[in-house]
């Protein structure tokens, strides 16, 4: 018996990407569940592109950091309630901050493949609906009440119960391994490469300038769909200046001398969701469609935060990036000089800076800031953690496409758990 044949690798087209504008937590989306807001975002595409046809897509994958038990199967349950074909396939997929991006990946090699023709990727994140987790002392007595085999033996179980067992465990923004949260990690990396409040008071001025003259402008018309009253991300501060930002008070890295985060330095806890439509050329070709781009290379990387980080080395919980770039640009034969745009998702100023000195300390060249983040990011649109992938890709892609001509863009997200995504998006 002889093997099948090794298919042919396909270049993956991206079509175009929706959103809902991002929402501060306990804002206007209070009560909007990732299903809810996954379902306005693929209803987005489908309305687009018209894909509500049978077979239109041929897969749909998204994901979410903080889901409830009733999200175990969330893509799935999303596509049920949108215009998809409920014939579409759908499976869930998280990687911390990743997720969107790891998502698009996911979506891309199985068209690569040969696999599928299409498919939409992204995810969605709710802070404001954040699961509430029963108290572990009170779960263990609920289920030794339910394996007791008699009425005496429930209730000799239930007699253990304490008031303080009634306290539900909220969910932390902290690391199991280190108890420390991303900020406090963040922190750590600032002092450890340098980083200064000024330069990161600037870096965030900047995102929300540059997010609010994208809005002006109108790049956002085809990529952003209206929801619960938003039309625009809450989050944004047009008049947001580095004199404005100096005035507010450090809020990480307290236990230690001259701390420079601030929560106008960092992003806040937000809402959201976002999707991104991929294919072959084929498929785009039959149905009229212009790709933006084209996805063409992509890395992940892991750092040893725990040994590293909180010893105060450079390998801090969201430094990976700096690893995985410079894996990537070899692989492909390539230099950061070579890139029109390079979009770093912003989860601290500090991160974002860290990483372009680390990139530097590696070997690459100085990233020209005039090509960084050129429509603003995470420090101005807030970042639904699985959902902050695909707004990267929808609008590196668009802005590849805005260009026209040859292009080619770059992306790198930190992750929770001291890891990093990075992809290559390019444009003939």
């Amino acid at each position: 018996m002889s093997l099948l044949k090794a298919p042919t690798v396909r270049r993956v087209a991206i079509i175009g990407g929706t959103r809902v504008p991002f929402a501060r937590s306990d804002g206007p989306y209070a009560t909007a569940s990732n299903q809810d807001m996954l379902t306005a975002v693929v209803d987005g595409l489908v309305e687009r592109y018209g894909l509500g046809d049978p077979g239109a897509v041929g897969e749909f994958v998204a994901g979410a950091v903080l889901k409830h038990s009733r999200d175990f199967n969330l893509a799935r349950e999303t596509v049920l309630g949108s215009g998809l074909d409920a014939r579409t396939p759908a499976y869930d997929i998280q990687q911390a901050c990743g997720t969107g991006l790891q998502a698009v990946i996911a979506a891309a090699n199985k068209i690569a493949l040969g696999q599928t023709e299409s498919a939409i990727a992204g995810g969605a994140d709710t802070a404001s609906d954040a699961p509430l987790g029963v108290n572990d002392e009170l779960r263990r007595i609920l289920l030794q009440a339910r394996r007791a085999k008699s009425l005496g033996g429930r209730l000799k179980a239930l007699t253990g119960v304490r008031p303080s067992h009634l306290i539900p465990d909220i969910p932390r923004n902290a690391e199991p391994r280190t108890q420390l949260s991303m900020g406090e990690h963040a922190a750590v990396t600032a002092r450890a490469w340098g980083i200064t409040r000024e330069a990161q008071d600037e870096l965030a001025a900047t995102s929300h300038q540059r997010l609010a003259a994208a809005y002006e402008r109108g790049f956002f018309q085809d990529l952003v769909v209206p929801f619960r009253g938003l039309s625009r991300d809450q989050n944004l501060r047009p008049g947001s200046t580095p004199e404005k930002l100096a005035a507010l008070k450090p809020v990480f890295g307290l236990d230690r001398p001259d701390p420079t985060m601030t929560a106008g330095n960092s992003t806040p806890l937000t809402d959201g969701a976002a999707v991104v439509l991929l294919a072959s050329e084929e498929w785009a070709r039959a149905r009229g469609l212009e790709p933006l781009a084209y996805l063409t290379a992509y890395e992940t990387a892991a750092v040893d935060f725990v040994h590293g980080d909180v010893a105060g080395g450079e390998d801090g919980l969201l430094m990976a990036p700096a690893y995985a770039v410079p894996r990537m640009l070899e692989r492909a034969e390539l230099a950061l000089t070579d890139f029109d745009f390079v979009e770093i998702h912003e989860a601290f100023a500090s991160q974002v800076l860290a990483t372009l000195a680390a990139w530097e300390k590696r070997g690459l060249a100085p990233v020209d800031r005039a090509r960084l983040n050129v429509a603003g990011s995470s420090l101005a649109t807030g970042h639904p953690f699985a959902a902050t992938g695909a707004r990267i890709v929808a609008t590196l892609a668009k802005l590849l496409a805005e260009k026209g001509g040859p292009g080619r863009g770059l992306i790198s997200v930190c992750a929770a758990g001291g890891q990093g995504v990075t992809a290559v998006l390019e444009r003939e």
